[in-house]
């Protein structure tokens, strides 16, 4: 169970001792006003780039004046205070990239009463991530034109760590995957932050999906990574992307054979890579 502190109080009233009997009395409390045990609910949480947010229903008794917000390394673990706030939200600065982390969240009325903590597995990776990059197709800057996550760097798109690289042909947008590497469209999005988990199926067979304006992608790496980007903006020759990057590899029996370091290869792709 997790802990730290719950309260429990027991409300007992109208008991009038008389001889050998007893007599008692009716007490009427307003719905708003009964003793608070139940906690916070639906308790979730959005990792970023060395912070992690959290966020919970508002809580249905207006007892309630504020929130604790605590966080553990697992889930039946001790949990470490972290901070308070009367809104429905905090935002964790202490996170570090690459970490497991589980978060509660307990409420509390006016005279410190606490409630037990939030009951749901709500844990997070913080991973970075990035703004605005900017890659050209590689057949005008090839140099530019690939991406590598781990590192955040734009660079040629046939260096042995590129993760993906565009490529602008017969009036559409593309990016592309070598055939140790896997990508998938998410669809449309109001944010990159709106895809949390990476699928498990559904990988593109040609190693290559059109871009769409607003659409997330997920890419699962050569070295066993999960990564993502989100297009923010299509022009003649160009893609501009947000991203993120989980550091903390994959999950064992997910992960795949990886390509010996040498030549990469493209499989089932629709032009020659040495096309001029």
């Amino acid at each position: 169970m997790k802990s730290p502190g719950l309260y429990s109080i027991l409300f007992l009233a109208g008991m009038v001792i008389a001889g050998a009997g007893f007599s008692s009395c009716q007490i009427n409390v307003a719905p708003d006003d009964r003793i608070v045990i139940d906690p916070p609910r639906n308790v979730t949480v959005v990792p970023g780039a060395n912070e992690t947010e959290i966020y919970w229903n508002h809580h249905w008794s207006r007892n309630i004046i504020g929130y604790r917000i605590y966080r553990s390394r697992s889930y039946d673990g001790r949990y470490t205070y972290l901070g308070s706030t009367g809104r429905d939200y905090f935002v964790d600065h202490t996170s570090i990239n690459g970490r497991l982390y589980y978060y509660a969240v307990s409420g509390y009325d006016s005279r410190g009463n606490e409630t037990d903590l939030s009951t749901e597995s709500a844990y997070t990776i913080p991973r970075p991530e990035g703004y605005d990059v900017l890659m050209r197709d590689f057949r005008i800057q090839p140099d530019r034109a690939g991406f590598e996550f781990a590192t955040a760097t734009l660079g040629p798109y046939d260096d042995l760590y590129t993760d993906i690289f565009y490529d602008n042909s017969n009036g559409y947008h593309y990016m592309n995957v070598w055939d140790d590497t896997d990508i998938r469209d998410m669809g449309y999005t109001n944010s990159i932050k709106d895809i949390r988990y990476a699928p498990s199926s559904g990988w593109s067979p040609t190693k290559d999906v059109i871009l769409k304006y607003g659409h997330t992608y997920v890419v699962w790496t050569y070295d066993n990574h999960f990564a993502k980007f989100r297009v923010i903006e299509l022009g003649p020759g160009y893609v501009v992307f947000d991203w993120a990057y989980q550091t903390l590899q994959g999950e064992p029996l997910l992960k795949r054979d990886v390509t010996a370091k040498g030549e990469r290869k493209l499989q089932s792709k629709k032009y020659d890579i040495g096309y001029e």
